[in-house]
């Protein structure tokens, strides 16, 4: 035997075998049917190690969203070492973090820097942004960053045109070039080389983006810019937009509650598959997870409704959704509905499965 058939037997015996994700890997969004299109799985959304590009409306959930994945971490042991970065670069978040996603993410929650006299600094460039994902990942500790939002970002190079036309305007004279950010070419050139720490920090970094009306020509309604680069290295990405208002009569008038937010996988390097969720967000409580799983539930005929009574099989009740929804948190059987909503999935996914010979052992 020569030594190159040494060599190759060798490489082969220690080749690992690539495993796949493990549970205590995954992160939840806090939305079971958003975990179920993500991954299959109804307690799992997020991977470590890997970017999430979260595409939306103006007041689609799009921060709710990223903040529940915070909240999500500070319940979970398998993220108690990590850093919380919230980079609230359009200043646009006022809500009360604590009331809407607890303590734990209220005294974990920080921005990327300080100044001297402890004063929270984000990013206003694109060009800080990614300082401050390195400054994240020299620190030698796994963090979960969410950028809010890639819209609200300058550029050195824009801001030093600006200042160049305003010069030229107090002069009376002219200056030709355009005001292109270049945030393009800076995602391009940054994203591709933060992959790999992530992945090896066990990090995960979430870039929100706005959508905005597409004018030109094609197919699509919207767009957002950022470059192409923003969704050819995320894991999943994600578009949400309001399909409906939440509504209630009182005192003889419609009150908005909030609202129902559709989110569409449109890239998933998980599983490879596209699919479609509605997810209600209320103004005074958030995600509204339960109620989305007993929807679901009826939508899909596991459950039968005949007016305001449910009819909840696996729970051997019959009662309103709201009291249904009171049994379960009252018995903590939030784990169980979670597991019932990912069997009927599974049972859906199944079905659409094409039957062939396997082409390749």
């Amino acid at each position: 035997m020569n030594k190159t058939t040494e060599y190759k037997k060798m490489l082969k015996h220690k080749r690992p075998k690539r495993k796949g994700i493990r549970n205590k890997d995954y992160l939840s969004t806090g939305s079971t049917l958003l975990n179920l299109a993500c991954t299959g799985k109804p307690n799992c959304g997020f991977a470590k190690g890997h970017y999430y590009f979260l595409v939306g409306d103006s007041a689609s959930g799009k921060t709710f969203l990223s903040l529940t994945c915070l909240a999500e971490a500070s319940i979970n042991k398998n993220f108690d070492e990590y850093h919380f970065i919230y980079d609230n670069a359009e200043d646009g978040a006022l809500m009360d973090i604590e009331r809407f996603f607890g303590k734990k993410v209220a005294e974990r929650m920080e921005p990327p820097s300080l100044t001297k006299d402890n004063q929270p600094v984000c990013s206003s460039t694109i060009e800080e942004f990614y300082y401050h994902v390195d400054d994240a990942l020299q620190e030698n500790r796994p963090f979960i960053y969410v950028l809010d939002s890639m819209d609200s970002l300058s550029s050195e190079a824009e801001q030093n045109k600006f200042d160049q036309t305003k010069e030229a305007h107090r002069k009376g004279k002219e200056v030709t070039g355009s005001y292109g950010d270049g945030k393009a070419k800076k995602n391009s050139a940054n994203l591709r080389t933060l992959i790999p720490y992530l992945h090896h920090s066990g990090s995960i970094l979430i870039i929100i983006s706005q959508t905005r009306d597409n004018i030109g020509f094609g197919f699509e309604k919207k767009t957002r810019s950022g470059g192409r680069a923003l969704r050819f290295y995320a894991c999943i990405e994600l578009w949400s937009s309001i399909r409906s208002q939440i509504e209630k009569t009182i005192q003889g008038k419609k009150r908005q509650l909030g609202v129902n937010c559709k989110v569409q996988v449109k890239k998933n390097r998980i599983t490879g598959r596209q699919r479609n969720v509605t997810i209600p967000i209320y103004h005074s409580f958030g995600i509204d997870n339960l109620g989305n799983c007993v929807d679901f539930l009826i939508e899909e005929e596991r459950w039968t409704k005949k007016g305001n009574k449910i009819q909840a099989i696996d729970l051997k009740l019959c009662a309103s959704k709201e009291k249904i929804i009171r049994y379960i948190e009252e018995k903590g059987l939030e784990q169980d509905i979670q597991s019932i909503v990912g069997e009927e999935w599974e049972k859906i996914e199944a079905a659409c499965v094409l039957h062939r010979k396997r082409r390749y052992e």
